[in-house]
């Protein structure tokens, strides 16, 4: 497949399936924002809480697809997400945002979960970036400097997993129920990295740049397993790691997640260190995580996979990283590898009855049945990222 047919696929896909969904199907015309969980055979579940990460991550979507293609429909539903976050998770006391609200907006988890503090960091920017609403960056800046101040570890470096609402250290870390109560994880730390990011893309302080400086460089030299090209998941406060998984869709996110801040910070010794081991990593997900049929496995261990479904978002990024490999490299193997993960997508993930895509599959194809369509965690983040990537990487 050409570039140019690459990307009619991926504009079609993004304009007529992935973005209409989230317009039509997940508004809140009875109490406000969007709502917070359906089901995969599209039931709505009404009372669900609306999470921080579900939130943002529509606003950030909605910012970038404006970015690229103004449409006024894109601009409404970013100024909703906008409106809705600051008015019911914006914790007006002690600052930050809360982790969830009920279904009326009022907040249910009032923990200052750093990952989710992180996403706000990266919508927030991107909202200023598409509509220059400085309000939006103030606040981002704000919250960047409350992660410095209460989640910063000043003797390890790094930054504690969670706090209290009144950002007090709590015994209450851990990300999901998937995830190790740790002090420290990979997930958080990617994600600060890339919120962190996107800021400096508008906001080129001494002060973020030295953060962000740190948060790459402790990834290459505490988080990525130097034998195994892979990130290591979990650790305590001075970096002792606490696992042996693997995830495949976070290697492939974050190899080229690593690149790109890099490449804004604009440190070309670091750079040149970075190119070198995203490759490595996109080189370890493609021998070692990588199906026959293009997709993505989703976990492993030292003993061997230890979950063979395929979700929908390391497909995602596998089309990135591969890609990202590729540029990088030369090697048309990962173009090909790109492509395939595409393919994959194509056939087993996008829901071609309800629109958007499935939550996974298994290892025969078949749709996860169980698994929300919505949630707290299934949000339009992957996928639309992924496509407008790979248009402009294509073009």
């Amino acid at each position: 497949m050409d570039n140019k047919q690459w990307s009619d696929e991926l504009r079609a896909e993004l304009l007529e399936n992935i973005l209409p969904f989230w317009i039509s199907r997940t508004t809140d015309t009875s109490h406000g924002g969007f709502i917070g969980e359906i089901n995969h055979q599209m039931e709505i579940r009404a009372a669900s809480d609306k999470g921080l990460v579900l939130n943002a991550r529509i606003l950030w979507t909605f910012s970038a697809a404006y970015r690229y293609f103004p449409e006024v429909n894109y601009a409404e539903i970013a100024e909703r997400s906008y409106r809705y976050i600051m008015k019911h998770f914006q914790d007006k006391e002690y600052g930050g945002f809360y982790w969830s609200v009920d279904y009326a907006g009022k907040p249910s988890e009032l923990k200052k979960q750093v990952y989710g503090q992180s996403f706000v960091i990266y919508a927030l920017t991107e909202y200023y970036r598409a509509f220059q609403t400085d309000d939006a960056l103030q606040t981002a800046i704000a919250v960047y400097r409350l992660l410095e101040q209460h989640a910063h570890d000043q003797v390890h470096q790094g930054y504690i997993e969670a706090l209290s609402r009144d950002w007090k250290p709590t015994a209450n870390l851990s990300l999901s129920d998937k995830d190790l109560n740790e002090k420290k994880s990979m997930n958080t730390h990617l994600h600060v990295m890339e919120a962190y990011t996107n800021l400096y893309r508008v906001w080129t302080s001494d002060e973020l740049r030295n953060s962000l400086s740190e948060l790459i460089q402790l990834t290459l030299q505490h988080i990525i397993d130097p034998d195994q090209h892979g990130f290591r998941l979990f650790f305590g406060e001075d970096w002792e790691v606490k696992s042996d998984h693997v995830s495949y869709g976070h290697d492939i996110e974050g190899s080229w997640l690593l690149v790109e801040a890099a490449e804004v910070l604009g440190d070309h010794e670091l750079l040149d260190r970075v190119r070198r081991v995203a490759v490595d990593m996109a080189q370890a997900v493609y021998e070692n995580g990588t199906d026959n049929d293009g997709g993505i496995w989703n976990e492993a261990d030292g003993g061997g996979l230890t979950d063979a479904n395929k979700d929908w978002w390391p497909q995602a990024e596998a089309m990135v990283g591969f890609y990202n490999a590729y540029q990088l490299s030369g090697n048309a193997s990962y173009r090909t590898a790109a492509l395939n993960a595409w393919h994959f997508i194509k056939t087993y993930i996008v829901d071609k009855a309800d629109g958007e895509w499935h939550w996974g599959v298994d290892q025969a194809g078949r749709p996860l049945p169980h698994e929300p369509k919505v949630s707290a965690w299934k949000c339009p983040y992957h996928n639309s990222r992924a496509c407008l990537e790979l248009l402009e990487r294509l073009a």
